[in-house]
């Protein structure tokens, strides 16, 4: 069995290459070709977290994979990360783990991915200002999915946290140097979102932390941090100006995010809103963006489809580069 730690993973494996892991891994999804049972969810109230098993399986690959993660926004405070992991790799003809990968770091490189995919099928192609909100664990990745599939000259990033806002854009500055664009302090939301061709949230909000109504035409916006049904970081009034709303899976997004629960609960949405999966649109089944002027809405909560691609095209990468550590 072979062991990878985040340092072995960011040896062998780039941004780029788990964008295009979740593109197979969306497509895979919506023709059916996955078994992606609803994760389990086991609340730990007591200390405002929760407890996700998310199994997946691909017989064309012979592939399952189990993650187990966890999601403690309190943890920051800490100094720990957010969302704790590990991924188990199987190999399905026989039933053996052949891989435990740092699931935490696979979470947010196959998290900031699935914002890449959607970004580099939905957005438009000229794309100059990018908008981040939210410095948590998830937000690394999430801004270099951004860099890495569109040539942004800027990224304007918001927290409430000040300190931390201002540690993570020098932190970014310097890790992320190597894609060219500016990585800059917004003072406020708003700041951040106006004139942005590319928007993401990933933050644990329970109301809307921007403004829908400043959103620019021919914006793309990636919500990625309400995975529960009291969160809400979307403001409903994009969804009424989108053009189209795509999602990694209707199904789970409609029985855990908060995002498009609420505003269905409270009408001003409707299903026939929905435009579909982004999958659908990787697989040619579905349009995707028409025009330079629409706004897009991409919704992800997660799928393990996500997870069992990333980790086996890690996983064989690594054996290709004599990477990990064995333990037998």
């Amino acid at each position: 069995m072979l062991l990878l730690s985040k340092k072995d993973i960011r040896e062998v494996f780039s941004m780029k290459e788990a964008v295009e892991a979740v593109k197979e891994a969306f497509r895979l999804f919506s023709e059916g070709k996955s078994q992606v049972p609803l994760r389990t969810n086991i609340q730990a109230p007591r200390h405002d977290g929760a407890m996700l098993f998310m199994p997946s399986y691909v017989e064309a690959l012979d592939t399952a994979c189990l993650k187990v993660v966890s999601v403690f926004p309190k943890n920051i405070e800490k100094g720990l990360p957010t969302t704790p992991a590990q991924v188990l790799l199987l190999d399905a003809s026989n039933g053996t783990v052949v891989s435990v990968l740092d699931g935490t770091y696979v979470t947010q490189l196959r998290t900031g991915a699935a914002t890449g995919a959607a970004f580099d099928v939905l957005a438009k192609k000229n794309c100059v200002k990018g908008a981040l909100i939210g410095t948590g664990g998830q937000a690394a990745a999430q801004l270099e999915a951004m860099l890495a599939v569109r040539n942004l000259k800027e990224v304007w990033v918001f927290d409430l946290d000040t300190d931390r806002l201002n540690t993570f854009v020098e932190q970014m500055n310097q890790e992320l140097a190597g894609y060219g664009a500016k990585v800059l302090a917004a003072k406020s939301s708003g700041e951040a979102v106006d004139g942005a061709d590319l928007l993401v949230c990933v933050t644990p909000a329970r109301k809307p932390v921007f403004d829908g109504s400043r959103v620019k035409a021919g914006a793309t916006v990636s919500c990625v941090g309400s995975y529960q049904p009291h969160m809400q970081e979307m403001d409903p009034v994009i969804l009424r100006r989108a053009a189209g709303i795509y999602f990694d899976s209707r199904e789970a997004v409609l029985s855990e995010a908060g995002d498009i629960l609420i505003p269905l609960q409270e009408g001003m949405i409707s299903e026939e809103d929905f435009t579909g999966d982004l999958g659908e649109v990787l697989a040619g089944n579905l349009a995707g963006r028409l025009n330079d002027t629409d706004i897009i809405v991409f919704k992800t909560v997660g799928i393990g489809t996500q997870d069992l691609m990333a980790a086996k095209r890690i996983y064989d990468k690594a054996l290709s580069k004599g990477a990990g550590t064995e333990w037998n």
